[in-house]
């Protein structure tokens, strides 16, 4: 041990063992002193990007949500999404609720009717709250569930229907879906107007909340415009001073803390870290990418044979914990291309919710390239009790496909109801495949993209290996 102090504390005239900072009677010159703080500063910035992403990114979609005209317990919004609406890998196959809602008041009741409904609540740092409806421990029979703020000290109800949620912030990211029945998409949207919220206290000062359709409004709900520069770590501050601390990220906020960020206080970086920590986002933006579209993990294919990736990995909770740790590779994986998580999204058995599989190479382990044309064989009957679709997303923005179609999807419940035989064909790429119009997603010559294919109320063969998916093949 001590021939190891020895050898890792050198003299000047030897250099360190990284052959850039000196140590003379063991105690490093000025200059070398501040080449190794800003190698620490970065190299911290780097792994407190990548790990508070999701905040930033769920500030974004309470930012968009906002910007859209929504309102914290009191405009609520309801939409069939589009690639007007700019969210990571969000999709059409239902329409959404969105609903903001501020804890700060104290506990909220979210009463659903029985029915095809399915909800998710998360925290501002995109934390898994609750499941509601049909994938929530009410299963589709409706309810009352109950979100408390953290630190709620007061009686809560208990009894048959009720379910009590304890959040880990006072704002509230609801994401409603309502099945459309029968390819019912306004009936879809009307149900959604059945969901009501309203404060556990009846002494709580409260008026109904309105509902404002959002169906083909512009919207901007990432962090794009600025997840590569400085501003990244303006809106990670404003939101970590905003919302409670989270317990669970104790450590993380140490290591924000020592690059400036810290609840209660001021953020004012002097020129040297404000240079560090732009050249952080970009560094750890590129890093991200990278992991979540050129992944080494051997675990990520879901079949032998087959180019297709699980969207997200391991063993999911809603969290991405594992019996020892949280998987942060598969964390950073999903949150750069996607929003949200819940244990019923990526439980790989029968009972899951909704299973998504990542595809972005053909056959020949090439990426898909928006100038070339495409075909994907699906197997039919695809093994799901609800629906299944294949949605197109751009690299560049990771949300959907936009183009002069106007269209990212090919769904069960609309664009392929009537499909019928063994297996069926779909189509993708810059021209349009004669006959098959319907089966089609236009993409754009000189960009890239990717499918999430996606399958609700999954059966047995989807796990088993029984059924998978053909691999994109180049036509024409």
């Amino acid at each position: 041990m001590s021939d190891m102090t020895v050898d890792l504390i050198r003299e000047p005239e030897t250099g360190s063992v990284a052959g850039e900072i000196n140590f003379k009677l063991g105690y490093p010159d000025a200059q070398s002193a501040q080449r190794a703080y800003d190698d620490t500063d970065l190299n911290r910035a780097i792994t407190a990007y990548r790990f508070f992403y999701p905040t930033v990114s769920g500030a974004a979609i309470v930012q968009g949500d906002l910007d859209c005209g929504l309102v914290p317990n009191k405009v609520f919004g309801v939409m069939h999404s589009g690639p007007e609406q700019v969210l990571y890998t969000t999709n059409n196959d239902t329409p959404y609720g969105p609903l903001l809602l501020d804890l700060g008041i104290g506990p909220l009741v979210i009463e659903l009717q029985p029915g095809p409904l399915i909800v998710c609540s998360i925290d501002v740092n995109q934390r898994w709250v609750a499941d509601m409806g049909l994938p929530g421990p009410d299963a589709g029979k409706g309810g009352k569930h109950i979100l408390v703020p953290p630190g709620f000290k007061g009686e809560l109800p208990s009894g048959n229907g009720i379910y009590v949620h304890e959040a880990s912030s006072n704002l509230q990211i609801v994401g409603a879906r309502a099945l459309p029945v029968g390819g019912d998409v306004e009936g879809a949207k009307t149900r959604l107007t059945t969901i009501k919220v309203y404060p556990l206290d009846s002494k709580t000062e409260w008026s109904e909340p309105q509902w404002k359709d959002l169906t083909g409004v512009e919207q901007q709900g990432t962090p794009l415009a600025y997840e590569r520069d400085f501003k990244f770590w303006e809106v990670l501050h404003k939101t970590v001073d905003h919302e409670p601390a989270y317990e669970g990220y104790h450590n993380e906020y140490g290591e924000l803390a020592a690059l400036g960020i810290e609840k209660g206080k001021p953020f004012a970086p002097d020129a040297r870290m404000k240079d560090i920590l732009t050249r952080a986002a970009a560094i750890a933006n590129d890093e991200m990418r990278v992991q979540s579209f050129a992944d080494r993990r051997p675990d990520r294919f879901p079949w032998p044979g087959r180019k297709w990736e699980w969207a997200s990995l391991r063993y999911e909770d809603g969290d991405f914990n594992t019996a020892l740790y949280t998987d942060l590779e598969a964390r950073e994986k999903w949150f750069y291309q996607a929003i949200g998580a819940s244990p019923a999204m990526f439980r790989r058995d029968a009972q899951a919710g909704s299973l998504y599989w990542l595809g972005l190479r053909d056959t020949t382990g090439a990426y898909l390239d928006g100038g070339r044309n495409y075909r994907l064989t699906v197997p039919l009957p695809v093994p799901g009790h609800l629906f299944w679709s294949v949605t197109v997303y751009e690299t560049d923005t990771r949300s959907q496909i936009r183009t002069d179609q106007n269209k990212a999807a090919l769904r069960s419940m609309f664009e392929l109801k009537d499909l019928s035989g063994g297996s069926a064909e779909l189509f993708f790429g810059p021209e349009t495949p004669a006959g098959k119009e319907g089966r089609w997603i236009k993409t754009t010559p000189g960009k890239g993209w990717f499918v999430y294919f996606r399958i609700y109320g999954p059966q047995a063969a989807a796990f088993d290996g029984s059924w998978k998916p053909g691999d994109f093949e180049r036509v024409g």
